[in-house]
C-alpha cells in the first residue's frame, strides 16, 4: 500500500484485515514485520484487528506474542507436561470448533439449500481424504463401507466400459471419421456380441460428451447451378401430386447432383453424383475440372453400366445447364429414361442428392486434396465407404449397397 497519503481504518477491507490477523497469528508475520510490509499507517492499527477479529487473547498487546516468533536455529526450552497439556487442550478445543463449525455448515447445506453428498461425491470424498480410515470416512458421512466399495467397484467398471466404447468408436472413425453416434450405436450392436459394448443410445451420447467425441457440423455453400438458360426443363414428378412417383425398388429412381470441392492449389474441382431413391447407394459420380455437360454426363454413364434392371426409369435433378443440355437430354432419350426437374431455384425439391453431398462433405471428405487426381482417389474411397460400410437412419441403420443387392 502506498505509505505517502494518510489512511484510517475505512481505507481497509475487512478481507485484507482478515488476511493479516491470519498471517500474524500463524506466526508468518511479527506484529511489527505486517506492519512494514503492508504499509499500515498508525501504531496500533494491526493490534485493534488483532483484538477485534482474532481467534486468541490479544487483549494484553502484541509484545507477548511478537517475542514467540525467534529464528529457526535459537534452540526452544522443552515444555514441562503442564505446559504440554494445556497446549494439547488448546489444539483440541480450536478442531472442536472448527468440527462443529463445519457441521453446521453441511447442516445449512442440506435443510436450507437441499445440497447432499450423492452417491458419487462420497466416493470422491473418502478417495480424497488422506488422513482417515475407509472405515471412519464412511462414519462421518453416514454410509457403510459396503455401500463405498459397491460404489467404488461400480464407478471403475463404468471407466473401464468407457474405455472400451471409446476404443471402439476410434477404430470405426478411422475411416468414417465423423459418423454419428446412432449410427455408431447401431454398428456396435450389429458387429459385437459383447455384453460390455451393448450400452443405450443415450447412454453413449453421454460418453462421447464426456470425451469430446460429438461431431461438429461444418457446412459451406458454392453455388454451381445455372438454371438461367434457353433449354428447355421438365415437370417435377417426384413432389406430390397425381403424377408422383415413388420409388418401390432399386432402379426406379435416380437423383442426380453436382457439388464443389476445394483444393490446396484452389483449382476448380467439382464431383457429379447419381444416387438411387430407394437405396440411397451412389450409382454414379465422376470428378472433374469444368461444368461441362459432357464432363457431367460421365457420372450418368457409370451408373448406366451397373444397371442391372429394365424397368421405367426416372432421373430427377435440378434445373441445371448441364442437365438441360441436349447432350444430356440425348443420353436419357437413348436409354428410356424419364426425365424429372425441380420447380426452379429450390435445393428441398431435390433433397435426397444435397443431403448425400452434404455426408460425403462433412463426414468422409474432411481434408482437401492437393489436386485433381487425388480428389479423385478421395472420393473413390469415400463413396465406398459410403455405400458399403455406413449404416443409414433411413434404412434401419443398413448400408445403402446391402439394401440394393436385397431388393435389385
Amino acid at each position: 500500500m502506498n505509505t505517502g497519503e494518510k489512511r484510517s481504518q475505512r481505507d481497509y477491507t475487512l478481507t485484507f484485515k482478515l488476511s493479516v490477523v491470519d498471517q500474524v497469528e500463524k506466526g508468518e508475520l511479527s506484529y511489527k514485520e505486517a506492519q512494514r510490509r503492508y504499509g499500515i499507517q498508525g501504531r496500533s492499527t494491526v493490534l485493534v484487528w488483532l483484538r477485534k477479529h482474532g481467534r486468541q487473547d490479544w487483549s494484553q498487546g502484541a509484545s507477548i506474542r511478537s517475542q514467540r516468533v525467534r529464528p529457526m536455529d535459537e534452540p526452544t526450552l522443552p515444555l514441562t507436561p503442564e505446559q504440554r497439556i494445556k497446549e494439547l487442550e488448546e489444539q483440541l478445543a480450536l478442531a472442536t470448533q472448527k468440527a462443529k463449525f463445519f457441521e453446521d455448515v453441511v447442516d445449512v447445506l442440506k435443510n436450507d439449500y437441499g445440497v447432499s453428498i450423492g452417491k458419487k461425491a462420497a466416493r470422491q470424498v473418502v478417495a480424497q481424504t488422506q488422513t482417515l480410515s475407509v472405515c471412519r470416512a464412511c462414519q462421518f458421512m453416514g454410509i457403510s463401507r459396503q455401500a463405498y466399495y459397491k460404489r467404488d467397484r461400480a464407478y471403475r467398471a463404468r471407466v473401464e466400459q468407457d474405455q472400451k466404447l471409446i476404443k471402439f468408436v476410434q477404430e470405426v472413425r478411422v475411416r468414417q471419421p465423423c459418423l454419428g453416434t446412432r449410427k455408431l450405436h447401431s454398428l456396435m450392436h450389429a458387429k459385437h456380441d459383447k455384453p460390455e459394448l451393448h450400452v443405450g443410445r443415450d447412454r453413449l451420447f453421454e460418453v462421447l460428451r464426456d470425451h469430446r467425441y460429438l461431431v461438429r457440423r461444418k457446412r459451406a455453400y458454392h453455388k454451381t447451378t445455372d438454371s438461367h438458360h434457353r433449354f428447355r426443363c421438365h415437370p417435377n414428378l417426384l413432389k406430390p401430386g397425381p403424377q408422383q412417383i415413388v420409388a418401390t425398388g432399386p432402379e426406379q429412381v435416380w437423383v442426380a447432383d453436382i457439388t464443389y470441392l476445394s483444393t490446396k492449389r484452389d483449382d476448380p474441382a467439382y464431383l457429379s453424383l447419381v444416387t438411387d431413391v430407394f437405396s440411397r447407394k451412389i450409382v454414379g459420380y465422376h470428378v472433374h475440372g469444368s461444368l461441362h455437360a459432357d464432363s457431367v454426363a460421365q457420372a450418368l454413364r457409370m451408373a448406366l453400366k451397373t444397371r442391372r434392371s429394365s424397368q421405367r426409369l426416372v432421373h430427377h435433378s435440378d434445373r441445371g445447364v448441364q442437365y438441360c443440355s441436349t447432350l444430356y437430354q440425348k443420353l436419357h432419350a437413348r436409354h428410356g429414361i424419364t426425365c424429372s426437374m425441380t420447380d426452379g431455384y429450390d435445393c428441398y425439391q431435390n433433397a435426397l442428392a444435397e443431403r448425400v453431398n452434404g455426408i460425403l462433405k462433412t463426414e468422409l471428405l474432411l481434408h482437401r486434396p492437393k489436386d485433381l487426381p487425388e480428389a479423385e482417389k478421395m472420393v473413390r474411397e469415400a463413396i465406398l465407404i459410403y455405400n458399403q460400410e455406413r449404416p443409414h437412419l433411413s434404412l434401419k441403420y443398413k448400408t445403402p449397397d446391402a439394401v440394393h443387392r436385397a431388393l435389385g
